[in-house]
């Protein structure tokens, strides 16, 4: 029998376990701040107290319902969960015990020999881009080509049916790392305020995609989807936060930030004059006032902080004919393209940080859609207008840059690059969890 200090040790290790465990389930195992992610903290009154839940929780007999009530009560996360549980059945799956046959040449075409067609038709059919049953082509052909087309669209590539290199090498990932893709994707979803306002603006990053949703119920539709364009992953990366978008500017000056025009704009107006007239360019006076000569003084008191160049709107402005405003100390805003071109690229990380949209019409429709008298006629012809006007929202709307490289849509799994390498970041933080308070963090 053992003696009551034992026991009362024992409960106490148990109960700080599952403190921290419903804490973990419930808010993530970190501040999300330790990986540069910055969303706002929520009202100080909504507070997830572990330690009174659980003693609630044991007090009415109710410790199983009580998890399940701290689980996010995400859609995603439910259907993370169900991916992860069928990614978890690939471990040790006959379809990896082989490695793929290297491709002959550079990339493998429809009609094409290939030694490695058993293993290519039963890793797509143990992922789901195959039927089961599928019989192994002699050939790269029909059913086969279609799998890899399906492969292709789950995980962020041209989806040509042709393995090249890109293919190829998603082809050859375990599914241990999915596995962690997944896991790392729901821990960051215990963080992220998701469905905490009626409308949003949210931002995949990873994804290159916009989705504007509408939120009843605990549950989002999605009103509007478009491609964007991020910033480079080289050095310029758009930082992941929320803020509430409170403008629009139509047909919008472009203010060349200093570090733009020291490093691109003021060298290629040095080599190249002409280059300012023919985009539109002018100096600005601390005062506001315009100064449209070029010269080697604005040029140098631009570098001293004594001007500022700007763009003037017009079809060669960086911001396009419009952009979405949503105050932050970082500078980042959506806007339009004068090269909607880039947006037919697979992967679209080449801004300077900010968020260029595909379709930024229909965004503006979504935005202003309680106020009658911004009807899409009206939205074109400020964008065509070429003079600059900016309108206050009626009401703010929330705008969230999310980085998920795992989504689940119409049941089946989405996996994108690690363009940033943040999931590396998180994976190598959680091994040394962090948290100010062990008991008490905000509920999101």
């Amino acid at each position: 029998m053992q003696p009551a200090s034992a026991i009362a040790e024992l409960d106490a290790a148990l109960t700080a376990a599952m403190q921290r465990y419903l804490l973990d389930l419930h808010q993530g195992r970190l501040d999300p701040r330790v990986i540069h992610q910055y969303f706002k903290a929520p009202p100080a009154t909504t507070y997830f107290d572990a330690a009174t839940y659980l003693s609630n929780a044991v007090a009415s007999n109710q410790l199983p319902e009580a998890v399940h009530l701290a689980t996010p009560r995400i859609p995603l996360y439910a259907k993370l969960r169900q991916a992860l549980a069928e990614y978890r059945q690939l471990l040790g799956h006959p379809a990896w015990k082989i490695d793929l046959a290297v491709i002959p040449g550079k990339k493998l075409e429809p009609g094409q020999a290939y030694e490695g067609m058993a293993v290519l038709t039963q890793r797509l059919v143990a992922l789901g881009d195959l039927r089961a049953n599928t019989p192994v082509p002699a050939r790269y052909e029909g059913a086969l080509v279609d799998g890899v087309r399906a492969f292709q669209q789950r995980h962020g590539l041209l989806d040509d049916g042709i393995l090249g290199n890109a293919t190829f090498k998603q082809l050859q990932v375990m599914p241990a790392r999915r596995v962690r893709q997944i896991e790392l994707t729901l821990e960051r979803l215990r963080w992220t305020p998701l469905l905490q306002a009626p409308r949003m603006v949210v931002v995949n990053i990873p994804e290159f995609v916009l989705r504007a949703y509408e939120v009843r119920d605990g549950k989002a539709t999605v009103r509007v989807k478009m491609k964007i364009i991020v910033g480079s992953a080289l050095d310029k990366r758009t930082p992941v936060f929320d803020e509430d978008m409170r403008f629009i500017e139509f047909s919008p000056y472009w203010n060349v930030p200093l570090s733009i025009a020291r490093s691109e704009v003021i060298p290629r107006l040095r080599r190249d004059p002409g280059y300012f007239q023919q985009q539109g360019f002018e100096f600005v006076t601390k005062g506001g006032q315009p100064i449209s000569t070029l010269s080697d003084a604005n040029l140098l008191a631009v570098q001293q902080g004594q001007l500022r160049i700007r763009q003037r709107p017009g079809p060669h402005n960086a911001l396009g004919d419009i952009k979405f405003v949503f105050p932050n100390d970082q500078n980042i805003y959506l806007h339009h393209t004068p090269v909607p071109q880039l947006f037919d690229r697979d992967r679209r990380d080449f801004s300077h940080g900010c968020i260029r949209v595909e379709d930024p019409v229909s965004l503006a429709r979504f935005v202003l859609q309680d106020d009658p008298e911004w009807t899409e006629k009206r939205i074109r012809d400020a964008m065509s207008s070429g003079t600059s006007k900016t309108i206050r929202l009626k009401q703010p709307l929330r705008v969230l840059i999310t980085y998920s490289t795992v989504i689940v849509n119409n049941d089946k799994v989405y996996f994108f690059p690690d363009v940033y390498a943040q999931d590396d970041l998180l994976e190598n933080v959680l091994r040394h969890r962090v948290r100010a308070d062990p008991l008490s963090v905000p509920v999101q």
